[in-house]
C-alpha cells in the first residue's frame, strides 16, 4: 500500500495559484524580474513538496522494505531513489 500524500494539496493548490498569477503576469506584460521572482517562488514551492513526498517515501516504502529483510527489494528501492536523483530535467 502507498502511503497518503493528501497533506500535500493544500501546498499543490497554493501552486496552481502561483503559476495561474504567473500566467497572468505574462499576459498582462509585467515586468521580466517580476515574473522571473514568481517563477523561482513557485520552483520553490514544488521543491518543498517534493521533498516532503520524498521523505514519506523513505520513511514508509523502504523503511518497510528493510524491516521485511527483503535485500532485493531494498535494492529495488534505493535504485529508484538513486535513479530519481540523477534524472535531469
Amino acid at each position: 500500500m502507498h502511503p497518503d500524500h493528501g497533506q500535500q494539496i493544500s501546498s499543490l493548490n497554493r501552486i496552481e495559484g502561483q503559476i495561474k498569477g504567473i500566467k497572468r503576469m505574462i499576459e498582462n506584460r509585467r515586468y521580466c524580474v517580476d515574473i522571473l521572482t514568481q517563477i523561482k517562488a513557485a520552483k520553490a514551492a514544488l521543491h518543498r513538496v517534493e521533498q516532503a513526498v520524498l521523505k514519506t517515501h523513505i520513511q514508509g516504502c523502504v523503511k518497510n522494505a528493510v524491516q521485511a529483510k527483503d535485500e532485493m527489494e531494498v535494492q529495488e528501492k534505493l535504485d529508484e531513489i538513486m535513479n530519481l536523483l540523477n534524472k535531469r530535467i
